[in-house]
């Protein structure tokens, strides 16, 4: 298992985590590792992945379900330095995963990887575009790279594919 600091603030850890770890440990998940917490399967969350890289590369439009006047409050957590807790549970999704839409598992492990490098790229292309999160609303590459590495970080850990790194505060 692979040890991983959580440091959301640490620009060089996220682009690292995002193109090497992340990929790296979707590769090596087996379909049938038993989660840690939560209902999801590997590939519930691999499928829960791959929406949320559609999501933030403008693939696929969703709407904003916190209240413009809380956004700015809300959107603090993508810089606080802290890990998404065990069994959060999403107020915006059902309390089982949703139905699979990929029969292939392989297939949804590949599909997610190739959208997280459309997402990579696509930044790239267009570095000022903002898309809307569905609980932090319109959220820039940056902001969305943080909501990533956050959600990633959390489900990794969910199926043991990594292990948190304490990271010492210097004096």
């Amino acid at each position: 298992m692979t040890l991983i600091p959580f440091d959301v603030n640490n620009n060089e850890l996220r682009n690292k985590f995002l193109l090497e770890i992340l990929p790296a440990s979707i590769n090596e998940l087996d379909k049938n590792t038993m989660p840690a917490w939560g209902k999801m399967t590997p590939q519930h969350m691999i499928e829960h992945l791959i929406l949320t890289f559609e999501i933030s590369a403008g693939k696929l439009q969703v709407g904003c379900k916190t209240h413009e006047r809380f956004l700015p409050r809300v959107k603090l957590f993508l810089y606080d330095n802290t890990e998404t807790p065990k069994n959060f549970r999403n107020p915006l999704l059902e309390e089982n995963p949703m139905p699979l839409k990929y029969t292939d598992y392989a297939e949804a492990k590949s599909i997610l990887i190739k959208e997280l490098y459309g997402f990579t790229e696509h930044f790239k292309l267009k570095p000022d575009f903002n898309y809307v999160h569905p609980i932090f609303g319109p959220l820039e590459k940056d902001e969305w790279e943080r909501a990533h590495f956050k959600h990633c970080y959390h489900h990794l850990l969910q199926f043991g594919l990594i292990e948190p790194e304490c990271i010492q505060d210097n004096p």
